[in-house]
Order: C-alpha cells, then sequence, then structure tokens
C-alpha cells in the first residue's frame, strides 16, 4: 500500500502544473474509498482540493459492466455543461502519465453520506427543494444529445428484466417473493422506448453531494448507459435508499415523488407514471438480487469479506418491500 502510495504521489506531482495553473504541491494524498475495480483518492495541488478516481487495475478499466473511467469523465462535463451540479474534470489520464487509467476532478464540499442527509439538521432546508433538484437533474442528463456522447451499452426494460431474472436463476436459491415479482414484471412490462436516453444508472441517495443549499454535485456515474429515463426516477424511490425516511418521504427519504416529478416536468422532462412505477418496483428487486449475490459470493469464498455477507442479509428486506409495492398495485 505505502509503495502503491508514493508511486502515485509520484506521477500526481509530475502532472501538477496540468491540473492546477503553476502546479504546486501535491499533499494530503489519502484513499476514500476502493473495491475491487475502482479507488478513489484525495489529495491537494498548491492547497487546491481535487479527486482522483482510477480503475485499481487496467483489466477492471477495461470491463465489469461500467461506462469506463475515460466515458465518465466525458459524461461529467457533458452533464455540468448542461446545468447537472457535478465537480468540473480536470484531467483524463493517459499511459504515460502513470497514474493508471481515470480521470482527476475538482473536489466539492458538502455531504454524502445518505444517513446524514436524511437526518442532519443542518441540511433542512436542503431537504426541502432537493427532490425537486433531483428531479431537475435527471431532466437535463435524460435531455443530452445522445449523439454527442461516448458509446454505451444500451439496456431497456425487457433487457433488464431478462438480465436480473438469469442472475436470480443462477444464485439457485428458493424465494417466492423474488419469483413473484418476476411475474408482475414480466406481465407489466412497457414496450422498450422508441429513442434511449442518457440514463445516469444509479442516481440515489448515497450517490449525492449535498449542502445547505441542496443538491452539490452527481456522483458515481460508472453505471451511465443509454435506456428508459424513468429507470432514474424508479431507482431513487427504491425503499432502500430511503436510509429510515419511511413511507411518508420516498424520494431518498427526504422529498415526495411530487416534488421529484415536478422538478423532472419543470426542466423539461416527460413524465410517465406507470412506467416510473415499473421501473421502482424492477430497481428494488434488483436491489434485493444484488444483495443476493452479495451473500452467495461470501458463502462460496470468492469474496470472503464480512461486509458482503452483512450486506447479503438485506436481501430479504427487499422482500417486504415487494410485498408491499405488489400490495399497493393490487389495491
Amino acid at each position: 500500500m505505502q509503495d502503491e502510495r508514493q508511486q502515485l504521489l509520484d506521477a500526481l506531482q509530475a502532472l501538477a502544473p496540468r491540473l492546477v495553473p503553476g502546479g504546486g504541491p501535491v499533499a494530503e494524498l489519502r484513499r476514500l474509498s476502493g473495491g475491487a475495480s475502482q479507488q478513489t483518492w484525495a489529495f491537494t495541488v498548491g492547497g487546491t482540493p481535487l479527486i482522483l478516481r482510477r480503475a485499481a487495475t487496467a483489466e477492471h478499466g477495461r470491463n465489469h459492466g461500467s461506462a469506463g473511467l475515460e466515458n465518465e469523465a466525458v459524461l461529467i462535463t457533458a452533464a455540468r455543461a448542461a446545468g447537472v451540479p457535478a465537480p468540473a474534470v480536470r484531467h483524463v489520464l493517459r499511459p504515460e502519465d502513470g497514474a493508471g487509467q481515470g480521470f482527476v476532478m475538482d473536489r466539492l464540499e458538502g455531504e454524502t453520506l445518505g444517513r446524514r442527509i436524511v437526518r442532519d439538521p443542518a441540511l433542512a432546508d436542503a431537504r426541502r427543494v432537493l427532490a425537486q433538484q433531483c428531479g431537475a437533474a435527471m431532466a437535463r442528463i435524460h435531455g443530452l444529445a445522445t449523439e454527442h456522447l461516448p458509446r454505451l451499452r444500451t439496456a431497456c426494460a425487457r433487457a433488464e428484466l431478462d438480465f436480473q431474472a438469469k442472475l436470480h436463476k443462477s444464485h439457485a436459491t428458493v424465494r417466492p417473493v423474488f419469483a413473484l415479482a418476476l411475474q408482475w414484471l414480466a406481465r407489466n412490462a412497457p414496450a422498450d422506448v422508441a429513442q434511449p436516453v442518457l440514463v445516469h444508472g444509479d442516481f440515489r441517495n448515497g450517490n449525492l453531494m449535498v449542502d445547505a443549499q441542496g443538491l452539490r454535485g452527481v456522483l458515481d456515474w460508472e453505471l451511465a448507459h443509454l435506456g428508459d429515463p424513468m429507470e432514474d426516477l424508479g431507482w431513487i424511490c427504491v425503499r432502500s435508499w430511503r436510509f429510515g425516511g419511511g413511507k411518508a418521504l420516498p424520494v431518498g427519504g427526504f422529498g415526495t415523488r411530487e416534488a421529484l416529478c415536478a422538478g423532472y416536468v419543470e426542466a423539461g422532462g416527460r413524465l410517465d407514471a406507470a412506467r416510473l412505477r415499473w421501473w421502482e418496483m424492477l430497481g428494488t428487486l434488483k436491489w434485493g438480487i444484488v444483495c443476493e449475490s452479495m451473500v452467495q459470493s461470501w458463502i462460496d469464498g470468492t469474496e470472503p469479506e464480512l461486509e458482503k455477507a452483512a450486506i447479503g442479509r438485506r436481501a430479504s428486506e427487499t422482500e417486504s418491500d415487494l410485498l408491499a409495492l405488489l400490495a399497493e398495485e393490487a389495491a
């Protein structure tokens, strides 16, 4: 770890003049997070706070179903130009930089922890406007001209449902609620949108930077793809992202669907309430299957970290959430 840090420090110091006018000493380099595929590092150049996102290895930079870090940088830049709150990208790494695959961007100030966003008294005013701001940001993302974007995978309703069904089947587990949800989703699957748009893919509480004025930045674009715009609106409403906010505040635990949709329409988005509900159901099931995948990887020893087992147990929570959604649809 120390060797990795020193190598990265040396590479960033060589890059300093490209990152900040006049350059300056690189300091306060620390790793914020990083799993098997991506790392996030914080550092300063001449006192200017920056963030480095990079692939853990060259292999992970090329695949794993993500948009790819170079594409992420392009998408963030395009979204920011369209009025989406997002950090400015300062440099996309090149092979000769010696720092791997990734990009450097401004470090924003604000809160990212979902539970604090929902509960912190200092963010009370922000919570009153946050759902509407999220809706507006989504509309601007969905409104980007796809012909000017990098080549991305396309995943609309039927393809995403088929993928989740196959993934669940591969686990060889017996979960009657998942089976019931899959049946409902298959019966009610909407036709694929005629013109897929840019979808963030993970727009939720926990991937947002929030300050006292509200939405400061939309983060973590690695799952961006082309698809149905209602996917993003449904995903932020999944109960798992409410952090105790409860049924009255379905949007991230901080806002109402009405506020989210109002912000979306006011910023030029076209709303389809039935599709939104379908994507909320699929999103709930999807997170349950992700949890199921984590516990399976812990059981078979491929990912022995205790965190995998701890998150994996939440599959049962999504079963309860799915039953509540199914009951609402049947009412």
